[in-house]
């Protein structure tokens, strides 16, 4: 798994992409593409709509490969959040809430809002869901 992780900031907000978490749902651009323009470089436009517009759109995010904080706001790994398991049918894991995760290696990851976790087993973004499950046909038991 990589760490490719960008941010775009407007000054009061500060987006946060992880490309390895994206299950290309296109919730995104097309809930707010004066924001969210996957043919431009960057893809991201933080100055095309309002941020509490862009934050409403980033919540529908299914997979949490975009997330948000509020730049006045420190973000503190020290919260205690109540966090929620979802089991989508015919699809990821959905973990709802902030957490921190240690992957084989001892690095952790700070995990915000939801994470799609694979329950396929096709990723090849393990342990994160990549949207392999619908080439492969992954149905619920």
């Amino acid at each position: 798994m990589s760490d490719k992780k960008k941010e775009y900031t407007n000054g009061d907000i500060t987006v946060v992409w992880q490309a390895d978490r994206c299950i290309h749902s296109k919730k995104c651009w097309t809930g707010l593409n004066a924001v969210f323009q996957p043919n431009e470089r960057p893809w991201i436009n933080v100055e095309g709509a309002s941020s509490e517009e862009i934050m409403a759109q980033i919540d529908k995010c299914p997979s949490g490969a975009l997330s948000y904080y509020k730049n006045d706001e420190q973000m503190s790994t020290e919260e205690s959040t109540n966090v929620v398991i979802e089991v989508s049918k015919n699809g990821p894991l959905l973990v709802h809430g902030d957490f921190d995760m240690k992957d084989k290696d001892g690095n952790t990851t700070i995990n915000r809002k939801v994470t799609a976790f694979c329950r396929c087993g096709q990723s090849k973004n393990k342990p994160y869901c990549d949207g392999s499950h619908k080439a492969a046909g992954f149905k619920d038991e």
